[in-house]
């Protein structure tokens, strides 16, 4: 039988559905701060993915490296509705605080989290740093912006039906600095600014992904700012042994949690270098997601 419906009619049909379920897809983005962030004393360019036809392929596809971010912004990703646990996880792009590698350790790992029940909130943290050339730590505006999102997240934790007990942080090399400062700084890195600030600063738990930033690089020692404590949150490790960055970052870390009497968990894999994500290597190394959503549940965070 000649179908009664018109083929233009079903065109637009299909078209208007498509459109609206990609739409839908699209996650609710926050600006972070009310006003300008902390410190910020001039104008960048504006945004761009840097990426080069030339650049590097991670599991045979390009990746999106945004950089010159101004304005720091959390994007929403709701767990299913028939998965979500109450948990939830800010992400930090790495990119060596010049840049972020926004869907190779944002996008992409958000939608894992959302596969396993997490709410996740990719953090636009600002690149490049603000401390080239001057006295202040090159983390210093990635660190503000991670702490202001964990409390902003804590603060509307009813309106993303999330449990304020159970709000993690993890992060990727740079990234993965920034949420291990996140989780063992005490204190704010700036003054305060509104009544989302009255919500704690530090995580439940932290996830750092060949996390850089523990030891310098020339003398192998911890850097002195970092101060493990028994209130210091637990944290899920991972690195490889030829991993540019050097291996005693992990390694120094877990020692100190172990003496601090922090529970935490480490995996060392013998090759996988820098840079993978989530993406196929076809090497050990890029199952780590299965062993921290083990971790996490073994510690009750998905409930």
């Amino acid at each position: 039988m000649q179908s009664l419906i018109h083929p233009l009619l079903t065109l637009t049909l299909v078209t208007t559905f498509v459109t609206s379920t990609l739409n839908a897809a699209e996650p609710q983005v926050i600006n972070l701060w009310p006003g300008q962030p902390p410190g910020e004393t001039k104008e960048l360019p504006p945004e761009v993915d840097t990426t080069k036809p030339t650049d590097n392929l991670i599991d045979g596809r390009r990746l999106m490296r945004i950089g010159n971010v101004s304005t720091p912004t959390l994007s929403v990703y709701p767990a299913p509705a028939d998965k979500a646990t109450g948990a939830s996880v800010v992400i930090c792009p790495g990119g060596g605080h010049y840049i972020l590698a926004w869907d190779l350790e944002g996008t992409e790992v958000a939608e894992w989290l959302n596969s396993i029940g997490v709410t996740a909130f990719v953090l636009k943290y600002r690149v490049p740093s603000r401390a080239e050339g001057g006295n202040e730590p090159r983390w210093r505006a990635a660190v503000q912006d991670a702490q202001r999102a964990l409390s902003l997240v804590r603060s509307r934790a009813k309106e993303f039906a999330i449990d304020p007990e159970r709000i993690g942080i993890m992060g990727f090399s740079a990234g993965g600095e920034t949420a291990l400062l996140a989780a063992v700084f005490e204190d704010r890195t700036y003054d305060h600014r509104d009544a989302a600030e009255e919500m704690p600063q530090r995580p439940a738990f932290a996830g750092l992904i060949y996390a850089a930033g523990v030891v310098d690089r020339e003398t192998r020692a911890k850097h002195d700012y970092l101060k493990i404590t028994t209130n210091t949150p637990p944290m899920f490790i991972v690195h490889t042994y030829d991993d540019f960055v050097p291996v005693e970052n992990p390694l120094v870390i877990f020692q100190e949690l172990k003496r601090a009497g922090v529970s935490a968990e480490l995996h060392i894999y013998s090759e996988g270098g820098h840079v993978y994500g989530l993406r196929e290597t076809h090497q050990p190394v890029t199952t780590w997601q299965h062993r921290m959503a083990d971790w996490m549940r073994v510690k009750g965070w998905l409930k």
